[in-house]
């Protein structure tokens, strides 16, 4: 049995979005083993298929900047919302995800926006950079800094890809990584400030928005 989804309505900003999620976190479907080969373990398998709260703030900080003509590269980008925003108000925007799903549900949720081509990424963050994909003005992520480990491989995308005075968002719930990517960070030559909010359904947690520049 395929998995099934549900349709969000929302509004960010001035503009209302339709966005295909993932029903719930109980779903599950990879008949070929792709998701499996890649290393996402069934547990982990329905995730990219939520709006998070803090994917919901980093889209109402894309909403909110001047980004019209910037090449963004939004990593982890699951169901693509801030990607999407990004191509509305008129940003070069390349998505990634390594869900082999992703690139599927960016189609379904920009042809519910009535949006197209916007271009999409299979990028594995260990790999070694693509040159075709050139590179960023702004690289932006939700929910990427799950294990410590990530944290030497996010910085290893932005090495490869940010432009020398780039800017790099990252929005997380505050799983307790921040402290250790804010010293990734500047050991590479970014200062950093950062923006925070509160999530309504964990109050002990302490999301924020981490903003890097050079």
């Amino acid at each position: 049995m395929r998995y099934q989804t549900r349709v969000i309505d929302l509004r960010v900003g001035e503009h209302e979005y339709r966005i295909r999620a993932l029903k719930d976190l109980q779903q599950f479907h990879d008949p070929d083993q792709a998701a499996e080969k890649l290393g996402i373990s069934p547990s982990m398998w329905s995730l990219f298929g939520q709006l998070w709260p803090t994917g919901l703030q980093l889209a109402n900080e894309i909403a909110v900047r001047d980004i019209a003509g910037k090449r963004i590269l939004e990593i982890g980008c699951g169901l693509a919302l801030s990607s999407l925003i990004a191509h509305k108000r008129q940003a070069d925007i390349t998505a990634s995800d390594r869900h082999p799903l992703a690139e599927d549900f960016l189609s379904q949720n920009s042809t519910l926006n009535g949006l197209s081509g916007v271009p999409y990424k299979h990028l594995e963050w260990d790999a070694q950079r693509d040159r075709s994909l050139g590179g960023f003005d702004l690289i932006i992520g939700s929910d990427v800094l799950y294990e410590r480990d990530h944290i030497a491989l996010l910085a290893n995308v932005v090495k490869q890809y940010a432009h020398a005075h780039a800017e790099v968002l990252i929005a997380d719930p505050g799983r307790g990584n921040c402290g250790a990517m804010n010293t990734a960070m500047r050991a590479d030559g970014f200062t950093s400030s950062e923006r925070r909010f509160s999530i309504e359904d964990r109050p002990v947690l302490s999301g924020r928005i981490m903003r890097f520049q050079r």
